[in-house]
Order: C-alpha cells, then sequence, then structure tokens
C-alpha cells in the first residue's frame, strides 16, 4: 500500500538540464501527491466506495467495497464488488491496507458474490464471553431478489469477518416496500444514557428509513412489544422497527448517525443524521432529540453531487480532537460512480451546532495547494460552476479555463500540482487537478483548446493530455511555461483571457507564476 504523503521535491525555479538545443530548460515543480483520495493515487490505485470508519483506541479504521466493475459492467450500470476492504491509520495521512475483511463468496444467504454494499463496523463485548468484539453491519441481495441487512463477526477490526448466516433484517419485516433495495446502507450508534442504560441503534433504507434497537448480542434485533416476532411499523414502543421517513425531506440512502462529544468523550446535544439527498445524490443532514420518536429538525443540504459520481456515502467521526467527514466520489482515473475512492475534510460546525455547505477537496486534509496567475498576478481559475443534478450532463470535459471568470475569494482559483500521470518517474512532468472539482484536471485537446476534464479513460493518451512538462517562463526565467506532453512543442497560453494551446510564439501570454499557497 502507497503511504499517503505529500511529496516534496525541489523549488518551482529549480532547473535541471537543456531538453534540447535552444530548448527552455526544465524545471521542477513541488509536488503534492497526498490528501485525497484517503488510500490511492493515480499512481497506484484501488477502487472503493460507500466507505465507513470504526475509531478504536488510536486507530482509525477505513472500511470500504472493493469497487470492481469492468468498462463493459460500468457502461451496462452494473456493481461487481465482491469484498470489503479496510484500512488502517493512526495519523489520518499515512494508511496500511489491511486487505480484505470479507469476501461475499462466504456469506451463504446471498443471491451472488459480488454485491458487497454498504457497510459499518461496530465494537462491542460480547456478553457471552466478555470479550470485545466487531460486527460488520452490510447489505446484499438475498435469493428472493431483495436487499436485507446483514451482519458478520470477527476478533479483530481487521478480520476475518464470518457472517451467522442468515439476514439480521429481511424485506420481509418491513413490508410493505417500495422497491426490491429499500434495504440497504446499515449505520449503527451504540452509547448509554443518564440512566445507566446501553442502547444499540442500528437504521438503515433507501427511500424509506428505519431504525431499531438491538439486543445485547448485537446479531439480533430487540423484540419491542414481546410478541415473539420482528415486525414494523411507525409507533416507537410498540413497533419493533420503527419507519422514521415522514419529516426527513428528500431522503434518498446513505444514513449516518452521529452526535457530538466533549473533550472527555461525554455525548451531548440532538442526533445528527446524515444522509444522501436528492438526486445525483447530494450531502445532507437532520437533527433529532430521539431516534425512535423525536420530530426531525429542517433538511439542510452540506454538499452538492461531486463532479465524478452520481452516488455518495459518508461516515461522521470524531479522532484526536477533530470531527471528520468521509465521503467517496470517481476522482481516480476512470473513476465513476462505480469506481469510487474514500476522501476525507474536516467537518466545522457553527457555535448553534449548524453545518454550512461545503466543497469536496482534492488537497483533503493534508496536502496543499497551488494557484497559477499571470506574471503580473492575475489568477487562473476555472469557469464556476455547481454540478449538475442531470446525469446527461456528465462527464465534463469542456470547463473553460482563464481569468476574469471568478469574483472574489474563491477555491475555483486553487490547484493541486500533482506528479505527471504520464510519467510519474520525470520530475519535470506535472498534471494540474482542480481543488473543488477533484478527478478532473487541466488537459490539452487535439482540437488546441485547454479545459478542465475528467480523465474517463485512464488511457495512455488521456494521461498524456492532462500531462505537462514544466519549463523555464519563456518570456521570465523568474515564471513558468507549460508544455503539452501529448502534443511537443505546444504550450498554454492565454489568449482572449482563456487557456489554449500554442506555439508560445506570444512569451508573455505563455509564462506563470505557481505558487503554493502558505
Amino acid at each position: 500500500m502507497k503511504k499517503k504523503a505529500m511529496v516534496a521535491v525541489l523549488i518551482a525555479t529549480t532547473a535541471v538540464g537543456l531538453v534540447g538545443c535552444g530548448s527552455p530548460k526544465e524545471v521542477v515543480l513541488e509536488k503534492e501527491d497526498g490528501g485525497n483520495p484517503l488510500v490511492s493515487s493515480n499512481e497506484d490505485y484501488v477502487y472503493g466506495g460507500d466507505p465507513s470508519v470504526l475509531v478504536d483506541g488510536d486507530t482509525v479504521y477505513l472500511y470500504t467495497g472493493h469497487d470492481a466493475s469492468t468498462d463493459e459492467e460500468v457502461g451496462k450500470s452494473i456493481y461487481n464488488i465482491p469484498e470489503y476492504l479496510c484500512y488502517s491509520s493512526t495519523d489520518m495521512v499515512n494508511w496500511t491496507s489491511e486487505g480484505v475483511v470479507m469476501s461475499m463468496e462466504d456469506v451463504s444467504w446471498t443471491s451472488n458474490d459480488t454485491s458487497a454494499w454498504a457497510s459499518q463496523v461496530m465494537k462491542h463485548t460480547d456478553p457471552a464471553d466478555g470479550k470485545d468484539k466487531y460486527y460488520l453491519y452490510y447489505c446484499s441481495w438475498d435469493k428472493t431478489g431483495k436487499q436485507c441487512i446483514g451482519v458478520a463477526v470477527s476478533d479483530s477490526p481487521t478480520g476475518t469477518f464470518v457472517d451467522i448466516g442468515a439476514p439480521l433484517v429481511k424485506s420481509t419485516v418491513t413490508k410493505p416496500n417500495t422497491s426490491t433495495f429499500n434495504d440497504i446502507d446499515p449505520t449503527a450508534w451504540i452509547e448509554t444514557d443518564e440512566d445507566g442504560v446501553e442502547h444499540r441503534y442500528l437504521a438503515w433504507g433507501n427511500g424509506m428509513f428505519f431504525v431499531c434497537e438491538l439486543n445485547e448480542d448485537m446479531i439480533s434485533v430487540t423484540d419491542v412489544n414481546g410478541d415473539g416476532k420482528i415486525t414494523s411499523g411507525k409507533v416507537a414502543g410498540e413497533d419493533d422497527v420503527v419507519i422514521r421517513t415522514d419529516g426527513l425531506e428528500s431522503y434518498t440512502e446513505a444514513p449516518w448517525i452521529y452526535r457530538r462529544s466533549d473533550e472527555n468523550g461525554n455525548y451531548y446535544g440532538d442526533y445528527y443524521l446524515f444522509f444522501a439527498h436528492q438526486w445525483r445524490e447530494c450531502m445532507a443532514y437532520a437533527t433529532t432529540d430521539d431516534l425512535l420518536s423525536g420530530d426531525w429538525s429542517e433538511t439542510k443540504k452540506i454538499m452538492n453531487p461531486t463532479a465524478t459520481s452520481n452516488t455518495n456515502h459518508m461516515a461522521v467521526f470524531d479522532f484526536k480532537g477533530k470531527t471528520y467527514f468521509v465521503y467517496h466520489n470517481g476522482s481516480l482515473p476512470a473513476g465513476s460512480g462505480f469506481r469510487r475512492t474514500a476522501c476525507v475534510v474536516e467537518l466545522q460546525f457553527n457555535d448553534d451546532g449548524s453545518i454550512d455547505l461545503f466543497e469536496e477537496s482534492a488537497a483533503g486534509i493534508s496536502g496543499k495547494t497551488s494557484t497559477i496567475s499571470t506574471m503580473d498576478g492575475v489568477k487562473i481559475a476555472h469557469n464556476p460552476f455547481v454540478c449538475s443534478s442531470a446525469d446527461s450532463d456528465y462527464p465534463y470535459k469542456d470547463v473553460a479555463i482563464g481569468i476574469n471568470l471568478v469574483e472574489g475569494d474563491s477555491k475555483d482559483f486553487d490547484w493541486v500540482i500533482r506528479s505527471g500521470k504520464a510519467d510519474f518517474s520525470n520530475e519535470a512532468y506535472v498534471s494540474i487537478e482542480s481543488e473543488n472539482k477533484p478527478g478532473l484536471y487541466i488537459t490539452a485537446n487535439s482540437d488546441g483548446t485547454v479545459t478542465l476534464c475528467q480523465d474517463t479513460k485512464a488511457s495512455d493518451a488521456s494521461a498524456a493530455n492532462q500531462t505537462f512538462k514544466t519549463v523555464e517562463g519563456l518570456a521570465d526565467k523568474n515564471g513558468i511555461s507549460l508544455e503539452s506532453v501529448a502534443q511537443p512543442g505546444k504550450y498554454v497560453t492565454l489568449v482572449d483571457d482563456v487557456l489554449t494551446l500554442t506555439d508560445g510564439s506570444n512569451k508573455e501570454s505563455a509564462t506563470f507564476k505557481i505558487e503554493v499557497a502558505q
């Protein structure tokens, strides 16, 4: 597993040598190959979506479903997710791959072995032997063609998890169903109330939101009314599984329960229910004072659709005094809603506990951004836009880049300088990613235009199109010029306020300052 740390190389104005007689000297920029995604990079990646997190002592464990869809399957919108993967970190920057923690081949009740859909792991003491156990709550298709909630158990957070042999919650419990996949995306929460009573909540749902309490064994639903069977309804205290969709505006799926805690780890305030909202999926939350019966606050959107994935799924957790928001997008080469990757930002709360709208980030919590500007200090930005809710608008490939496109302070001016996709060993090569539209890179197109574009192919050609050689400024050796790797001799040039490719004869317009943010 590649360690996620920033690659610090030489300063931007360091000369490396002549490319050829009369050619400008190559220079090496400071690269940022860390940040987001959390556990993959353009050079070394494994796709994985629907991230969840367990904090156990001084270690964060990240779990994903392994996205293994082929090009053909992606074209047919087929999820191929054969197993659950785990990664661990003690600093949220350097991650270790813990491998496969459960394969769907080992689950007897499912109809296929390629549907390791969203999951969450919880730690709890097993009442049978007094030892700590780990419980993987997940969802998959049963042999009747319906999604169900499953649970598997392990002695370790890194597995191997062993399924209990049957679904924990079947669709026959939550009927009447509105689809065959109402019962997906489990989330869990454990806490002890002020009377010393432990509550073990399990919640889930697509299109409908369900919540119940678990028995102390963590592998069975509490029979609230004592009638000897598990049923659902809308009345807490009477129904075992409570349908809580009412009041959640445009609830889609991917719930995650969270509650704030003080420096001593004591929970306070309302419960937050984070969830996927609308389509393409935004991130939103609502709050309540009681997970089983309390009224929901007004739903508040906190993240628009990502630039590269139609779905999203979050995990919210505290670690070493900070709160983090993990989500997924399709920002890796050939990424999409079927080839996802986990990312993270720090989550900020207002004084009243509310959360403002925030953007996804390429730099994440550990990376550095850079600015690109003309030699007289005018910053380059991409054309500002909010990611569309229409699937037909994707992938993004023709977003203009230039000056005078953005007013005021905006992350549209921020870029992440990555190692060049065309040859990661060539220090003079760079690929330049948008900070607030991760997965979209400055791209030299065959028609001479330069746009912000997603790499949907992961091909040698697409890598070359998104790679530039950095050389001494054609007009000023203190600046930088960007020569296209795909089209040698062609330089990124500002023409009529928009970036394009030219032969560099207008040297001033092809010379820029690239500065790392302090």
